[in-house]
């Protein structure tokens, strides 16, 4: 969340990030970001909550304009709790996920947004969906973004596995966002998680001297 490009790509003489990812398990999702919002070189807010509740057991994580992001993710909340109310229960993730996806697609030039939403449902359970910029959607057992993704794409191909249990998910988000902020300038503060399970959604926060540390030579 920033008041530009969480890209990190020029806009005039602004540029900004952030790093966000989810990744699944046998019972859910695990969401996290990191929490630094900046406006170029100036840091707004340390401590911002990007984790955007869009339903009970729904979240998504946004990269790009905050203001196009914030707009989709207001309409997206609308139309959850519409369907939420037609279906007397818990909405289904891809549907939400299908919502965004059709307007960031049918407003590609107007927009500049990235999107992972994850979730659970009875149907299908945890499920993570990602929406890159032009309006494609597409299931993943786990998904990385924003400007800080660009320096952990080795770290999360080599340590990523299927069946880890929520703790094992909930680290390795913790380790990811921890590199991507040690490297990524635009990104920092704490890392906020949240697992999000059939129970509800557990949320915690790892404060800046509590993080993973790694070789910093």
């Amino acid at each position: 969340m920033s008041f530009g490009n969480d890209y990190g790509l020029q806009e005039g003489e602004v540029s900004t990030g952030t790093s966000i990812m989810a990744v699944e398990f046998d019972g859910g999702v695990v969401i996290g970001a990191d929490s630094r919002t900046t406006s170029g070189a100036y840091i707004a807010n340390r401590v911002t909550d990007k984790l955007t509740p869009i339903h009970d057991r729904i979240f998504c994580c946004r990269s790009g304009s905050a203001a196009d992001t914030q707009a989709i993710a207001d309409i997206v909340v609308a139309n959850v709790e519409l369907d939420s109310i037609m279906m007397g229960g818990l909405p289904s993730v891809k549907k939400a996920a299908e919502t965004f996806r059709d307007y960031c697609y049918n407003y590609r030039d107007q927009l500049m947004a990235g999107i992972i939403v994850a979730g659970w449902d009875p149907k299908l359970g945890g499920q993570v969906y990602t929406i890159p910029l032009g309006g494609m959607l597409v299931r993943q057992p786990f998904s990385i973004g924003g400007s800080g993704s660009t320096y952990i794409y080795g770290h999360v191909d080599a340590t990523f596995r299927e069946g880890m249990t929520k703790e094992e998910c909930l680290q390795f988000c913790a380790n990811a966002l921890s590199l991507a902020m040690n490297r990524d300038g635009s990104s920092g503060g704490v890392v906020r998680l949240a697992a999000i399970t059939k129970d509800g959604v557990d949320r915690r926060v790892i404060l800046g001297n509590e993080l993973p540390r790694f070789y910093e030579g």
